[in-house]
């Protein structure tokens, strides 16, 4: 069974408190585009996230607001400016990459939570099924253009029924492998 690839560039999640902080009291967060997860969306607001070494400016912030700050970036973007961003599944920051994160109205420092994200596919129950996986499970993905096709190695499954069927790549995987848009497990 193929299912989509999708690039997930830079990004951060945060907190309403740390929203507060960065955008101002009460503020929300507008909704630019809806992401092919449900509910997840990209937002207007952008911040720059500040490493050691340099900066990254108009880092998009997606919605909505979570229980954890959290910026996934990709390995050459952290070493770029100088974080130790482990590689780690979604919501595994402890002991993570610390920054800054800069916006319109103040700043915040996060002691922890820059991460790698462990490349992985969000699966329906349904197609959990079709595809015989289940949830944390680990396997290889075929995907790429013609000239740069490959096989990802450590894909975690992730299982729900609030899930769309996607597999997330970061920017480095995704110019591995030209910016494939179709996977498919492999045994």
């Amino acid at each position: 069974m193929k299912f989509l690839v999708e690039t997930s560039a830079r990004h951060v999640h945060v907190t309403k408190e740390t929203l507060e902080t960065l955008f101002g009291k009460g503020f929300e967060l507008t909704v630019k585009k809806e992401l092919s997860q449900p509910g997840q969306y990209a937002s207007e607001q952008r911040v720059t996230v500040v490493g050691p070494k340099k900066e990254l400016p108009n880092v998009s912030i997606l919605g909505p607001c979570r229980n954890a700050d959290q910026v996934e970036l990709s390995a050459s973007d952290a070493r770029s400016i100088g974080i130790a961003a482990p590689v780690r599944e979604s919501g595994d920051i402890a002991g993570s990459g610390a920054c800054k994160l800069v916006g319109p109205c103040g700043e915040v420092e996060l002691k922890e939570g820059v991460i790698v994200a462990k490349r992985h596919i969000h699966v329906t129950p349904e197609d959990a099924e079709k595809m015989g996986v289940k949830d944390k499970e680990i396997v290889k993905v075929a995907c790429g253009k013609e000239g740069r096709k490959l096989v990802f190695d450590d894909v975690v499954i992730r299982v729900s029924e609030k899930f769309a069927t996607a597999m997330h790549i970061d920017t480095d995987e995704s110019n591995a492998c030209l910016g494939a848009n179709e996977g498919e497990i492999v045994k």
